[in-house]
């Protein structure tokens, strides 16, 4: 079997991403419109532009950054196409070993374990200090 049947790339009505912190089914039906796979794939799926909505640089940094660290991955960048859009464009290239989608989900999945890592850490340090904490 080729590369290019191993790998083919994603239609954007099969991209559907996953919220594991949703309870509801509004969040649900709320999340399947959060990421859409944008024109330009590759027909292998090594290479894919996915737009994100109501995020900023905040998410796209850091998405950037876990993404990047993933040895599969050729390139990862970000653009925000317009300041008064809630809009991130991310563009994804695999050297051949996982599709651009996989890397995506790989990224959230790995972002997301890293905030959760730092905050037990600094819920640890705050009770292990002594610290008053203030809750409104």
């Amino acid at each position: 079997m080729s590369a290019v049947e191993e790998h083919q790339a994603p239609k954007p009505e099969d991209v559907v991403m996953e919220d594991a912190s949703s309870e509801t089914e509004d969040a649900e039906s709320q999340d399947l419109d959060k990421i859409k796979l944008l024109p330009g794939s590759t027909p292998d799926g090594t290479s894919a532009s996915f737009s994100i909505t109501e995020e900023d640089h905040t998410l796209g940094n850091a998405l950037r950054y876990v993404i990047m660290k993933n040895p599969d991955v050729e390139f990862c960048g970000y653009s925000i196409p317009h300041p008064s859009e809630a809009k991130l464009h991310i563009r994804i290239q695999t050297y051949g070993e996982m599709t651009a989608l996989e890397a995506l989900k790989k990224g959230l999945t790995d972002l997301s374990d890293m905030c959760l890592a730092v905050e037990e850490k600094f819920t640890e340090k705050i009770n292990e200090g002594g610290f008053k904490t203030e809750e409104p």
